[in-house]
């Protein structure tokens, strides 16, 4: 993969100026190794918000001027899934580095088409699975590896939402509340299909229910079963219904188990009682965006780091599609 050899700070221009993308180009602008060099939306407005959050950013005219740009070191893809793999595509003819947002694509046949082209080209690519670098995570691992978990039993992923889209994400609500692109299986399950991938490997679908709502809208209800190696996995999803959003996955071992909560917090237990870990992490969730930009900096410079691969990334899509097919 080709590295940018001898960079320490990257030029970063940024497509799609939303929540998502502004929301990075903060905690990029508060990193060592990333510049907010340029941008591009459709919308004036989120133009406008971003130039006022990141005065110096230079707002081309089209998607295409600031890829296109020779001080664009690595493009950031922000905006809707369908417009992910155009984008990501332009980026590989231009020979940047790509760093896309979830889903990697709606289309897995075209997903496929961008993965190998970002191979054949060995340009460093990269897709926002922020589970890549959570110290949560990283220490489910841990026991994993030393086999603390003894025989793993099963997994189960829980996800509930009151309201969908949630209060945060009203801003793209035209898209997040359709079926075409939008629904909380791919903008939240993408995760822990990427979470069961890297921790037990490959997954297979073996059954699926989706209830959408009507017309176009996204699903309300999903239930499937997964199997990786041998070791089952059930996900229940639902929208609807006062209360606290739930979003948990739990590792059922024969020796001790372990609960990811509430998206960067881990519990465990060998017998009646959870047990909170990683107490000496004051704040998982900026660890988390952090880490997730230190191994983004990591793979730009060709040193080692756990950063999701656009492969990884199309393989989590061919499962949450199938799901969805459903």
């Amino acid at each position: 993969m080709v590295s940018i050899v001898g960079a320490d700070h990257y030029q970063v221009a940024i497509i799609g100026l939303g929540m998502m993308g502004r929301r990075m180009a903060s905690n990029m602008a508060a990193h060592h190794g990333f510049n907010i060099y340029a941008g591009w939306d459709p919308n004036p407005a989120a133009c406008a918000q971003a130039r006022t959050e990141h005065p110096e950013i230079w707002i081309g005219e089209t998607a295409q001027d600031i890829i296109d740009d020779s001080q664009t070191d690595l493009v950031y893809v922000a905006c809707p899934p369908l417009w992910h793999e155009p984008h990501a595509m332009a980026a590989i003819e231009a020979g940047k580095a790509i760093f896309c947002e979830k889903p990697l694509g709606i289309d897995v046949a075209l997903s496929r088409a961008l993965v190998d082209m970002t191979e054949e080209r060995g340009l460093a690519n990269a897709v926002n699975f922020p589970f890549a670098a959570c110290p949560a995570v990283s220490f489910i691992k841990e026991q994993l590896d030393v086999e603390a978990a003894g025989n793993i039993i099963c997994a189960d992923v829980q996800l509930h939402f009151s309201q969908w889209p949630r209060p945060l994400q009203m801003d793209a609500a035209l898209w997040l509340a359709k079926r075409p692109q939008g629904g909380f299986v791919r903008e939240v399950m993408s995760h822990f299909a990427f979470l069961t991938e890297r921790l037990l490997g490959p997954a297979s679908l073996e059954s699926t229910v989706v209830h959408y709502r009507d017309g176009d809208g996204s699903e309300v209800r999903m239930v499937a079963v997964m199997d990786c190696r041998g070791i089952p996995v059930s996900v229940a999803g639902s929208v609807g219904g006062v209360g606290p959003d739930r979003v948990e996955f739990t590792l059922w071992g024969s020796d001790r188990s372990f609960m990811l909560h509430d998206w960067y917090w881990v519990k465990s237990s060998t017998g009646e009682n959870w047990n909170q870990e990683i107490a000496d992490v004051a704040d998982p969730r900026q660890a988390t965006y952090v880490g997730s930009l230190d191994n983004l900096h990591a793979l730009l410079q060709g040193k080692p780091n756990t950063t999701a691969t656009f492969r990884e990334a199309l393989s989590v899509q061919v499962l949450i599609e199938a799901i969805l097919a459903a």
